[in-house]
């Protein structure tokens, strides 16, 4: 048994992505819409993710385009501010992702009670917002400062937009990553918000840390879950539940129920073994 079944309550766990929109200090906010309208379609999301039945949500700042490294003080405000509002919608566990930012979303899971973080905690890369660094063992010494030590952290260790400036194998990335810093859990990628993880890679990762949870963070859909989850021990799902499977659109209630009644037929021989 994992971790997912204590603080999300099954194994094959689905954590939905609610997205939220521009926010003050981002280039592509709403001045006139102003954050009310922002609070407003987090909620529709929130909203629609858990009618259609899914396991946990992770709320991230996904349209704060392009991503700083180095999150400014009124982004993780205002992403405070509206989970705050959201409390008492809220009624699955969930999650923060300060994009890209392992301290911030450390700072805002710690403000909000958030179960988990998912974030780029370790490597060097070379990726489409410059030379991205990381000091994991400064993090997670923050983590410990600010009491936010029971929060489960899942390491991104093939990050969108980014790849390892040293040429080093997946299994060895996965196995350093475990051994080095004792993740919760390991997330796997693939290019871009949506795109599919490659099920070859996902194979190796989970071989190579079979005490670790895997998860597919991109790219799983009604047509692969099956395949996706028969490798991993959950899947962080976004884009696949917007209406027509577009990024940039809100979430479809009814694409949401299909796809965790087929999660759910799925895990059904899982649980009376």
């Amino acid at each position: 048994m994992t971790w997912l079944k204590d603080i999300i309550g099954t194994e094959k766990a689905i954590i939905a992505m609610c997205h939220f929109l521009p926010l003050p200090g981002d280039p592509y906010y709403d001045k006139e819409k102003g954050m009310e309208y922002v609070i407003e379609m987090a909620r529709k999301d929130l909203l629609a993710l858990q009618e259609g039945g899914v396991d946990a949500v992770l709320f991230s700042n996904e349209f704060s385009l392009p991503y700083l490294t180095d999150v400014k003080t009124e982004t993780v405000a205002a992403m405070a501010r509206i989970i705050g509002e959201l409390m008492s919608d809220i009624k699955v566990p969930f999650g923060v992702n300060v994009l890209w930012d392992a301290k911030k979303s450390l700072d805002l899971a710690a403000a909000t009670g958030a179960k988990f973080v998912r974030e780029i905690f370790s490597g060097v890369y070379a990726s489409d917002f410059g030379l991205w660094n990381t000091n994991v063992g400064e993090t997670i010494r923050h983590q410990h400062r600010i009491g936010a030590g029971n929060v489960k952290l899942i390491y991104n260790i093939v990050p969108e937009a980014a790849s390892y400036l040293a040429d080093r194998s997946i299994e060895s990335i996965a196995k350093s990553t475990v051994f080095n810093n004792r993740p919760d859990a390991l997330c796997v990628s693939g290019l871009t918000a949506g795109s599919i993880t490659d099920s070859q890679i996902l194979k190796l990762v989970k071989n190579t840390v079979p005490d670790t949870v895997v998860l597919a963070n991109t790219g799983v859909r009604l047509e692969n879950l099956e395949e996706q989850l028969s490798i991993t021990d959950g899947a962080v799902v976004g884009t696949t539940f917007k209406y027509e499977g577009k990024f940039e659109n809100h979430v479809d209630i009814n694409r949401v129920k299909a796809f965790m009644d087929k999660v759910k037929s799925f895990r059904k021989p899982l649980i009376t073994v």
